[in-house]
């Protein structure tokens, strides 16, 4: 890709200042070194076709799901159904397994592959008693001491009418109320689309990783575009400039780590996406294993009240 304007004038400055006879000195080797980090950092940025290759990715109709997952991951895999309330929702996975020789209890979203299942789970995108659900899970696992992953792949929360009727909202905050006082290890995991509320619901954790070519965001490319510009086709122009993708999200400290994919993306080769998601996952449990369960609410707490603050 040709370079940019912006960059042909830092190399063109950068080349005049080293040709600079007999002018050494602390004040021009300074700028020296200001000019060759930012023109390594316009080398190294994503570009906007990079940004928009991940949206794509992330939304890879053959891209591994929660539960393809907890298949590749979890012996003793049992799945908890309903919110003993007002029903089973599909777009919430929620239930309890082994990741190696110790007991998790996971919560994620899945999306379906072929339409009906999509139907029947919403896209992905959970009614109040799908997070009710996840509740559920992170009861029992407070109480036995068992780390909770969770797996986030969603548009959003769902946008319907009966959603709202049912306490969406509420549903979404309470659910990180939940995790916020967990005195466990918490891990959660941006695997496909990390949409806005419905993704926070679950993914209030002690680690917060990214799959390589995942993303993550309060709305999607489209929403933003279609507020900003009035017209959801300049999603590509919204996505390179709320840049959502796993290398910026790390940046701005929205999250803790990326984690590798297959060449190619996760849709390539589901078994290898799983032991590299499996392995991340494993580490950052053994890294919060031996932390009292006070001090990590302490961390989780002052983590999140951090983000979003501008010094």
């Amino acid at each position: 890709m040709a370079p940019s304007e912006h960059e042909l004038r830092l190399r063109e400055r950068l080349s005049r200042l080293r040709n600079v006879p007999l002018l050494g000195g602390a004040r021009l080797s300074g700028e020296l070194e200001r000019l060759q980090r930012q023109l390594d950092r316009i080398q190294q940025e994503p570009t906007s076709d990079d940004i928009w290759r991940s949206v794509e990715l992330a939304r890879h109709p053959e891209r591994p799901y929660t539960l393809d997952y907890v298949g590749a991951l979890l012996d003793d895999w049992f799945e908890l159904h309903g919110d003993r309330g007002d029903g089973d929702d599909g777009a919430m996975v929620a239930g309890l397994g082994k990741l190696g020789d110790r007991t998790v209890a996971l919560v994620g979203q899945q999306k379906g592959r072929d339409i009906q299942e999509r139907t029947r789970r919403q896209f992905g995108m959970p009614y109040p008693e799908g997070y009710r659900k996840a509740m559920r899970v992170f009861e029992p696992a407070g109480r036995h001491g068992f780390p909770v992953i969770s797996l986030v792949d969603t548009p959003g929360a769902y946008p319907g009418v009966a959603a709202e009727q049912h306490g969406q909202g509420g549903a979404i905050a309470t659910s990180q109320l939940v995790m916020a006082r967990l005195a466990v290890p918490t891990v959660a995991c941006v695997i496909g689309e990390g949409g806005s509320g419905g993704a926070i619901a679950i993914a209030l954790a002690d680690r917060v990783l990214m799959q390589e070519n995942a993303i993550y965001s309060v709305i999607s490319p489209e929403g933003c575009a279609a507020i900003l510009w009035r017209d959801a086709g300049e999603a590509k122009k919204a996505a390179a400039a709320f840049k959502p993708d796993a290398a910026h999200c790390l940046e701005l400290g929205v999250i803790d780590g990326i984690v590798p994919e297959p060449a190619g993306g996760a849709h390539t080769d589901h078994v290898e996406a799983a032991r590299l998601l499996g392995d991340s996952l494993r580490e950052a449990i053994e890294e919060l294993a031996d932390v009292p369960g006070d001090e990590l609410r302490r961390r989780r707490r002052a983590k999140f009240r951090s983000l979003g603050v501008y010094a």
